[in-house]
């Protein structure tokens, strides 16, 4: 183990998407998570290869039968020696089973426990289903993405699963975290996409108090209004983004693509940008993407090719900074972001549900005997 939170123990109630991807951060950073995954009655065969979804990774799992008394009193075990626990199911489903809020921190007054929703503890929408788009669409995200006279555009679910959910989740347990080493006592944290999404759209709310943000989609700096803040099409059916926002940069990009003695209107004429557009795309489609990425690279002219996730690797920058790694022979993001004296890493593929069962609860302090002995009821796999 290594990274800033080695030595910090979190058990893992496993859900999907925000959740995982929040102990997924939590676990490179070093943190010793047990994924405690839905048993099937089975006991998991050695896995031939790692569990195909990479947010799991860095972490061990047993398979645990919830429904089952001993199940739960084996989780509320685990919890005794744990410092959080994390779930993301509906409001009162981790009551209803037995490991909720209040029955933990009996247990573990130290406890960070840790909930995941879409919606938040309370509220009308509490116990209604959703997903990212349901979540942003609410928060006032999901309005303020595509262009002028389109309808929203989901930002593919980065905003409420991933931005608004599962990183809020990290930054909150590991905040709590913090807090109890100091007054020995522990708390909810209650991570709702609805809510970070919202945290997310601050700067906006910012720049509208200021006028620079009208009440319109697709005619601001930052919504594919301005010229200069753009992604253009290339001669070879690709992409270039642009983002010279800075005067000095706004001269550099006219300087780079041969623009700079054009008799061009002021950069901030909101009423020319339009007009700007169409010729920023009369020259972008003269050179192939690669093209235009080698006359901007190593300039302050704010431009960059346009990758697909499959080619990102691949780019000498990325490269060089290993931001994406190979593990197991799966080329995927590494951990972010980096720490100069305990860096984290990707302790192990994401595994099979179940796996791990007797290596991860024998190092948690469950004894052989006892681990046999919820084989043999059913509590576990």
């Amino acid at each position: 183990m290594s990274g800033p939170l080695e030595g910090i123990r979190i058990v893992e109630l496993a859900g999907i998407g925000p959740g995982p991807y929040a102990c997924m951060m939590l676990a490179d950073a070093g943190a010793d998570i047990l994924r405690v995954d839905r048993a099937t009655g089975s006991r998991a065969k050695p896995a031939e290869k790692p569990h195909w979804d990479l947010l799991n990774r860095s972490r061990r799992s047993a398979a645990v039968d919830l429904r089952n008394p001993e199940g739960v009193a084996l989780v509320l075990d685990l919890v005794e020696s744990a410092d959080a626990l994390v779930e993301g199911w509906r409001p009162g489903v981790a009551e209803r089973l037995g490991v909720g809020p209040e029955t933990c921190l009996e247990r573990n007054p130290r406890l960070v426990y840790g909930r995941m929703t879409g919606w938040g503890q309370e509220g009308p929408l509490a116990a209604s289903a959703g997903h990212d788009i349901d979540y942003i669409a609410l928060s006032g995200a999901l309005w303020s993405i595509g262009r002028h006279s389109e309808p929203p555009v989901p930002p593919v679910n980065l905003i409420g699963d991933f931005g608004g959910g599962g990183l809020m989740l990290a930054f909150g347990i590991t905040a709590a975290l913090l807090e109890a080493k100091h007054s020995g006592k522990g708390q909810v944290v209650d991570a709702a996409m609805v809510d970070g999404a919202a945290s997310l759209m601050t700067m906006t709310y910012a720049f509208h108090q200021l006028g620079w943000w009208y009440e319109e989609r697709g005619v601001n700096i930052l919504d594919t209004g301005a010229p200069f803040y753009e992604v253009y099409e290339t001669a070879d059916g690709k992409w270039f983004a642009v983002g010279a926002i800075e005067p000095q940069f706004y001269a550099e990009f006219l300087r780079v693509t041969g623009l700079e003695n054009e008799d061009l209107p002021p950069q901030m004429d909101r009423d020319k940008w339009p007009e700007m557009k169409k010729r920023f795309a009369q020259l972008f489609i003269t050179r192939t993407r690669d093209e235009w990425a080698k006359l901007f690279e190593g300039t302050d002219a704010c431009g960059a090719p346009v990758l697909s996730p499959w080619e990102a690797h691949a780019h000498p920058h990325n490269a060089e900074r290993s931001t994406f790694v190979e593990v197991a022979g799966v080329i995927q993001p590494a951990p972010a972001p980096r720490f100069s004296r305990t860096p984290s890493q990707i302790m192990r593929p994401p595994p099979v549900a179940g796996q791990d069962t007797d290596e991860v609860l024998g190092a948690w302090g469950i004894d052989s005997a006892r681990v046999e002995h919820l084989r043999e009821a059913g509590a576990i796999d």
